[in-house]
């Protein structure tokens, strides 16, 4: 290895170009990730509801409690038994809306736009059913997570470009031995 300044402005800027990629990586995988906390987060507040309780995560989906709302009022009124076929049917539903989270979040992992956008999308419009019921703390939650699921759109998008730059450079010259 050369210690001319050519070669040492070069390393510097792989060391540089590194860094940033690192960097991308990580913001990329942390708005990535946030589909999953909203589904995991989504199914504890069902099962919690679904139990009786009143307190959830500010952070699940609307979709998910209203879902159990409805469940639990109709089984209110229904017998013991039809109650808890409803409340099933209900956690069932819960299942499949927190699994398209995980879809969308296993597909944003691996730098899918479709994904992440599609997510925000039915995230944002989720948000929209904590409007009807004036909860603005959820209302105020979701917009953070938007912020940040968007930041990883960003920094995927970065990546991609950073990529598609890198397979269409032309190779580095060998170093010529002095």
């Amino acid at each position: 290895m050369s210690d001319t300044p050519a070669a040492t402005a070069d390393n510097a800027a792989q060391t540089a170009l590194i860094a940033s990629f690192l960097k991308l990586q990580s913001q990329h995988k942390a708005g990535a990730s946030w589909f999953y906390w909203i589904a995991g987060l989504s199914i504890i507040n069902s099962i919690v509801i679904l139990l009786g309780s009143q307190w959830s995560f500010i952070v699940g989906l609307g979709a998910t409690q209203l879902v159990d709302g409805i469940a639990m009022g109709i089984a209110q009124q229904a017998s013991a038994q039809s109650g808890l076929i409803l409340k099933v049917l209900g956690f069932v539903f819960d299942l499949l809306i927190a699994g398209l989270f995980v879809f969308f979040g296993a597909f944003a992992v691996r730098r899918h736009t479709w994904a992440y956008v599609v997510g925000m999308v039915l995230y944002a419009f989720d948000g929209l059913i904590f409007l009807l019921v004036k909860d603005f703390l959820s209302i105020g939650f979701h917009v953070f997570a938007l912020v940040c699921i968007y930041g990883g759109l960003q920094a995927s998008l970065k990546l991609n470009a950073l990529e598609t730059a890198a397979q269409n450079a032309p190779p580095p010259l060998p170093a010529a031995n002095n």
